[in-house]
């Protein structure tokens, strides 16, 4: 594919101080505890509302969630153990039974031996800020200085799907699972609403957690097409056969006081066009606010996104949502988040792949499962 010469080139100076900074963040000797008040909180509504069952006492401290006085079967027992270890920022759970005065469960008893069929959240949390991670989502953009496109209507169809659980090296637990999603712009300023570009994603994803860090390595297919209104209305440049495969790897780290940083990189293969360049890089920061409102149903939240690719000579790709988070603790893994906006970079839709600079400003529906 022919190379842009982009005004912004001094934006591919970012790759290694942030790749640097995000690759070291998951092997620091420790890390700081998540806060334990979120934690507990966390903690107590997923016994109440997914078990039925309310501890004696429930405490945490530096990350360790402690229960005394549970009665409950040996099978609801691991059943609880696992869902309180995937909360963010637990490294251990102690259990002591009604009547007893040792512990039944420690980190250890979390991920070994225990095996869950399609869990209740994922151990990879998705990424806000990420404009092709699979979720739902609806969002109305706004290009800027864009000779083709103004008002855009963008859709996302998508989830991950996590299918079994089970213990992994050094007390860790690791999960297999699928992901999949459609990614499609509409011209919204055309008669009919032109469906532009729509992008087919799907993934095969292996991932890790362990205290504050998790992982997830995937192989995946990405192919692009253009919409036939947008074809015919003669708008368009040359169609482009955009499809190929891939591998990617990303590291995640959660940080104190509601903070997340992650990073990783991949392999493009089996590409269409033959020339495409095949590496990619991904870094990026979130925040996620301890503290709710409105009842525990409103929780502020902003992300930044930095994706970079070979083809497009390493220049970053920004993206930024900020905004809330709601919430019901009955549902506590769904998350339907209300998000601002802005995009500047490389298009992300494959038929404008490393092709087009795009810069927009947005406001989206997004609905997540955790």
């Amino acid at each position: 594919m022919n190379h842009l010469s982009h005004s912004g080139s001094s934006r591919g100076l970012l790759v290694p101080g942030l790749l640097a900074l995000v690759l070291s963040q998951p092997f620091a000797a420790a890390a700081t505890p998540a806060n334990d008040e979120f934690i507990r909180g966390y903690a107590t509504a997923i016994l109440q509302h997914e078990f039925q069952v309310t501890a004696t006492t429930l405490s945490v401290e530096a990350g360790v969630i402690r229960i005394q006085g549970l009665a409950a079967s040996d099978v609801v027992r691991d059943r609880m153990k696992t869902a309180l270890a995937s909360i963010e920022g637990v490294s251990e759970v102690v259990i002591v039974e009604a009547g007893s005065s040792t512990p039944t469960g420690t980190a250890a008893a979390i991920t070994t031996g225990v095996n869950v069929f399609l869990p209740r959240d994922l151990l990879f949390k998705p990424l806000l800020a990420d404009p092709r991670w699979p979720h739902f989502s609806a969002s109305y953009q706004h290009y800027l200085d864009n000779d083709q496109l103004d008002g855009v209507g963008s859709a996302t169809f998508g989830e991950t799907f996590s299918f079994y659980r089970f213990g992994g090296p050094g007390n860790s637990q690791m999960e297999v699972g699928l992901q999949a999603g459609v990614f499609s712009i509409f011209d919204l300023d055309a008669e009919s609403n032109d469906l532009v570009n729509a992008d087919y994603f799907v993934a095969l994803p292996l991932s890790l957690k362990k205290n504050n860090f998790s992982a997830m390595a995937r192989v995946f297919h990405q192919s692009s097409h253009l919409g036939d209104e947008y074809l015919l209305s003669g708008q368009s440049q040359e169609r482009v056969n955009l499809s190929y495969e891939g591998v990617d790897a990303l590291l995640s780290q959660a940080l104190p006081f509601g903070f997340r940083i992650y990073g990783g990189g991949g392999y493009l293969f089996d590409r269409d066009p033959s020339d495409l360049e095949p590496g990619i890089a991904q870094a990026g920061l979130e925040f996620k606010s301890p503290a709710a409102w409105w009842g525990g149903s409103l929780r502020p939240v902003a992300g930044a996104d930095f994706q970079f690719h070979e083809e497009n000579d390493w220049d970053a790709n920004l993206s930024l949502r900020a905004g809330v988070q709601l919430e019901n603790p009955d549902f506590l893994s769904r998350k339907l988040q209300i998000l601002l906006e802005y995009y500047n970079g490389s298009s992300p839709n494959g038929q404008f792949y490393a092709r087009d600079d795009v810069e927009c400003i947005g406001l989206g529906l997004h609905f997540t499962y955790e």
